[in-house]
């Protein structure tokens, strides 16, 4: 995800006025008080600042939110006004909600906070110019920008609304082979992903997935979009398989997780492949598919051996040991393994061993 830098704006009049009295506040103050301070304002204002206009004075009067509200209906945007004001409406929705359930709310209102509103009025204004002209590519960028922006755990509701649009979005973008929508499937999965809502967030990493096949396409930090999307996936679909195993859902655990190993080796990525034939194998282990369960993790032990994988290869080793107990057949047909997995643990247990195997590796 991006990080954005502070943003070099020239701001509007009203905007750029009211900036040098912040920090606003939304508290209720007392009439008197206000008056007072309006006669306070209005007598500084005619000392210091002479035939300033009637708009101008209301910037010093009015708060940094309101200041941008009345810049972007002036400058005539509306589309952005709307959206602006529905998000401050949702934020006051949930900060109600957590009163309602005596949760203690720690995140400032969005009003209190300039720097936010800045960035909500260059980027959805600049988002609805493009939108005008019909560039839905830089329409994207601008939103895709604000979602990076409120990528943190307090504002994770807004980047997800800026993804939403961004996926809208993207689908009328037809000069760039699908990359923008491949992308925002990407980023409608994580969103899914991150609610516990694994079936949706599976269909949009299959579709990030089928539009990247075949792609070079790379993302900000250089990493193939296709390698993204096979990882993506399987994450998603052990995931799933997961909870399919503890309902006693073999078959169906073991297909998707046939469907993952595919994946991965069309990745080109060896630990991927093993990985997945890993959790295939318990799969198998679990639906007491013992003769398939060693083939599957035999395949595993090997693509571990291959990339000098200690790790990897006692996991291996400690899934075949489970299948061999579990099956006194195969365990007699396979005495000469069991014996080696014996030793193996035995080892294993014994401290020290590991720096062992790496000082004998170095010779």
């Amino acid at each position: 995800m991006t990080t954005l830098p502070p943003l070099p704006m020239t701001r509007p009049k009203l905007t750029a006025l009211a900036r040098q009295k912040l920090p606003c506040s939304s508290r209720k103050i007392p009439r008197s008080q206000l008056i007072k301070e309006k006669e306070d304002i209005d007598h500084y204002l005619e000392v210091n600042f002479k035939g300033l206009s009637k708009e101008e004075v209301a910037a010093y009067r009015n708060s940094y939110k309101k200041n941008i509200c009345v810049d972007m209906l002036r400058d005539g945007y509306h589309k952005s006004f709307t959206e602006l004001f529905a998000l401050m409406e949702q934020w006051d929705a949930l900060r109600e909600a957590a009163r309602v359930r005596s949760l203690f709310w720690l995140q400032k209102p969005l009003e209190e906070q300039p720097d936010k509103l800045d960035y909500f009025y260059h980027y959805l204004t600049r988002a609805e110019d493009a939108e005008r002209k019909e560039s839905f590519e830089d329409v994207y960028n601008n939103l895709y920008a604000l979602a990076c922006y409120f990528n943190n755990s307090e504002d994770k509701w807004v980047r997800n609304h800026f993804y939403e649009r961004c996926f809208k979005i993207a689908q009328l973008i037809k000069i760039d082979c699908g990359k923008k929508e491949a992308e925002a499937h990407m980023h409608m999965g994580l969103l899914y992903e991150e609610d516990g809502q694994l079936l949706e967030a599976a269909e949009h990493y299959e579709a990030f997935h089928q539009l990247t096949q075949g792609r070079i396409w790379k993302d900000e930090t250089g990493r193939s979009l296709n390698l993204l999307a096979c990882e993506s996936l399987l994450r998603t679909y052990r995931l799933l398989s997961d909870k399919m195993l503890q309902n006693k859902e073999y078959k169906q655990a073991i297909k998707i997780l046939i469907k993952a190993s595919e994946i991965a080796k069309e990745g080109s990525d060896k630990k991927m492949e093993g990985e997945a034939s890993y959790y295939l194998g318990l799969a198998h282990l679990a639906a007491e598919e013992y003769e398939t369960a060693l083939t599957v993790l035999d395949t595993y032990c090997k693509i571990s051996t291959e990339l000098d994988d200690d790790l990897s290869l006692g996991r291996a080793y400690e899934a075949i040991a489970k299948v061999l107990q579990r099956d006194i057949r195969l365990s007699s047909n396979n005495s000469h393994l069991l014996a080696l997995l014996l030793i193996w643990n035995i080892l294993a247990s014994i401290p020290g061993f590991e720096f062992l195997v790496d000082t004998v590796k170095a010779k």
